[in-house]
């Protein structure tokens, strides 16, 4: 409680109060994206090297399998950050999180390969991603609670998408550092070691952002809250809200996961392009995504949140099946660029009001678990597992239409569980 109290006030060297905090911030949630997407697009590199002794299509889903470790893990990350948050302050725990982040980047990008090491190579990678789960299980709800906080009355939709913008950064570097990667690096290096750079990059950044969080000040909130004493309510008690929050988190973690780190899969086994196109599409994605947020924050904070919400849910579940069969008409990089525009602009309108929906939705006494809980419940249930899903599907059926029939029934879903325990929320 004294070092909360300490750091109830900002100190002016530097950096300005309000870029610091911005920054630290969306910081560690750009990095967890940029890991994410980097992995999507050197997944079949990365089951090269760990998986060397399987068929490549079982090699791959044991991948993505391992990527979904980290899914996995992040509610029980979510959890124990999420109380820490709830106890210790939101900026203690942001500290914490991003040093374990950059240690599970580090490990990823230092394995040695199952052909060095034998077996002890995939448990190394998948050390990496259990660690990358745990932190980043905290991370998105840790963030978006503590730039939440620090919002006027009224722009908490446009300060919450923010955080979303860090996301769309994420994506944008690392698909434009792929892209570059793929293009400058001969294959066999680009599979030998060549990967392996955007992990090491991930990891240097650890350093800058844990100064940089240790600097910021806490939320006026979460002082003001520590200082009055306030009685915290039992989290069974906040069941509505946790299942509004996983239905609001759905949809869009399911078009997230199949448009980003699934995509060069897709593109180069059933659209039967190159590689690089992918990390051109993602480049795309990362641009639009980046420029769309703060006006889904802005129309959130006039219209309503919840109104933007069911907008883009439903024009996608009504989109996502002719977006599909017109790629698969006619496979070109122009329909790749097409399909991924109107995915990446559809997910923003969704997924833009998420921070600030998502804090609204609980007590600030157990914000943080809330947010952690739901948030990453939703994100390990239909986003983690969507890729490895996904893959086995179109291996059993032979279908490429697979991902758009996922994110249909996960649309239907998730529409119908937000609308069932609205309970009488305002649209706003």
């Amino acid at each position: 409680m004294i070092d909360v109290l300490e750091h109830a006030t900002e100190p002016t060297a530097g950096l300005g109060p309000s870029a610091r905090t911005l920054i630290a911030s969306v910081l560690g949630n750009g990095l967890e994206w940029f890991d994410f997407v980097s992995y999507g697009l050197f997944a079949e590199l990365i089951a090269r090297a760990f998986f060397p002794e399987a068929q490549p299509g079982m090699a791959l889903v044991l991948a993505f399998s391992v990527f979904a470790i980290g899914f996995v893990v992040r509610p029980l990350g979510g959890i124990l950050f999420g109380l820490y948050a709830d106890r210790a302050g939101r900026r203690s725990a942001l500290t914490v999180i991003m040093a374990v982040m950059a240690a599970g980047s580090l490990i990823l990008a230092l394995a040695p390969s199952y052909v060095s090491i034998g077996l002890a190579a995939p448990i190394l990678i998948l050390t990496a991603r259990i660690l990358q789960g745990l932190s980043v299980g905290g991370e998105f709800a840790s963030a978006s609670v503590f730039l939440v906080e620090h919002a006027p009355p009224g722009r908490r939709m446009f300060y919450g998408s923010l955080q979303m913008c860090s996301q769309g950064v994420g994506v944008l570097v690392a698909s434009a550092f792929a892209f570059a990667l793929q293009k400058s690096l001969p294959p066999d290096q680009l599979a030998n070691w060549g990967w392996r750079i955007p992990f090491f990059v991930g990891a240097m950044v650890g350093p800058f952002g844990l100064y940089l969080r240790w600097r910021v000040a806490e939320t006026p909130e979460f002082v003001k809250q520590i200082r009055r004493r306030a009685k915290i309510p039992p989290l069974s008690s906040q069941l509505p809200a946790l299942l509004c929050g996983i239905g609001l988190v759905a949809v869009g973690t399911a078009i997230s996961q199949l448009w980003h780190s699934y995509l060069s899969v897709y593109v180069v086994r059933e659209l039967h392009l190159p590689r690089s196109d992918a990390s051109l599409a993602l480049t795309l994605a990362g641009i639009v995504e980046v420029c769309t947020y703060p006006l889904v924050g802005l129309l959130a904070d006039r219209v309503g949140a919840f109104r933007v919400f069911f907008w883009g849910a439903t024009v996608y579940l009504l989109i996502a099946w002719p977006l599909y069969a017109f790629m698969l008409a006619e496979p070109n990089l122009s329909r790749l660029l097409m399909g991924q525009l109107v995915a990446s602009l559809l997910f923003a309108t969704i997924s833009g009001c998420h921070p600030g929906l998502l804090a609204a939705l609980f007590p600030v006494s157990v914000r943080s678990t809330g947010v952690a809980l739901s948030y990453n419940t939703a994100v390990l249930v239909f986003g983690g597992l969507a890729p490895a899903t996904v893959t086995w599907l179109i291996e059993a059926t032979g279908s490429p239409m697979m991902p758009a029939i996922y994110q249909i029934a996960i649309a239907i879903f998730s529409l119908a569980l937000v609308a069932a325990t609205m309970h009488g929320r305002r649209w706003g």
